[in-house]
């Protein structure tokens, strides 16, 4: 079982995907469990604030110490990692090779998909707060702002990178950490796409889903790749 950080990391890299909540959802968690399922005398515990067992730190730390784990909303509309050795795989097989800009030309995409999507793009990662402020949210059209971010990071156009804290006007920082977003290029510093049809890349997650969960049914397997 995993007991640290680092173990966590490895299994992870090992694996190549795992959701991110402790919910298998049919598919793999390398954390099994949530936070209201302790498993006893089991070291990990969800939301204790230590930086070695607490799984809720995890999801930070890989995009703070590492620059071979990508984490955000990507399975299911919501949490789950993906190492940068199968990132390409799922770019493949969501994106079929498209920038954003043909993205949106072919209709895939929206309006406040695009104003997100280039507000970050022109000014670099943006803390949660920072962006619904640029893009003009307001509390009515918060709901839909959520969905679309999620949108933008379950088809692979942005991602989480860090957090970050609001400042006060003497720039003092202050309040919850707020979650961080860039463009998946910049994340990774590279272009990841690979010379693989959607199709082959599709089989290719799935023989790896399989492997890690034969018990996988069909249906979760093609919700989960795409």
């Amino acid at each position: 079982m995993i007991t640290s950080f680092k173990e966590f990391c490895d299994k992870l890299l090992e694996s190549g995907f795992s959701m991110g909540g402790g919910n298998a959802k049919g598919i793999y968690a390398v954390i099994p469990f949530d936070w209201k399922n302790p498993i006893p005398e089991w070291p990990i515990r969800w939301h204790t604030g230590d930086a070695e067992t607490d799984p809720w730190e995890w999801r930070m730390r890989v995009l703070e110490e590492r620059d071979d784990i990508a984490y955000g909303k990507v399975f299911f509309g919501t949490s789950g990692y993906i190492t940068k050795e199968w990132y390409p795989y799922f770019l493949a097989v969501r994106r079929q090779g498209l920038v954003f800009d043909e993205w949106y030309d072919e209709g895939k995409a929206g309006q406040l998909e695009k104003r997100i999507y280039e507000t970050i793009e022109r000014n670099g990662p943006m803390a949660l707060h920072d962006l619904k402020k640029e893009c003009g949210i307001s509390k009515e059209t918060s709901g839909q702002f959520d969905r679309t971010l999620t949108n933008l990071q379950k088809n692979l156009f942005l991602t989480m990178c860090g957090r970050k804290q609001k400042l006060s006007r003497t720039g003092e920082p202050y309040g919850w950490n707020s979650t961080v977003f860039t463009t998946a290029e910049d994340f990774w510093g590279e272009d990841l796409s690979i010379d693989i049809s959607a199709e082959e890349a599709y089989e290719k997650i799935k023989g790896r889903i399989l492997l890690l969960n034969p018990e996988a049914k069909e249906k979760d397997i093609k919700k989960f790749i795409g």
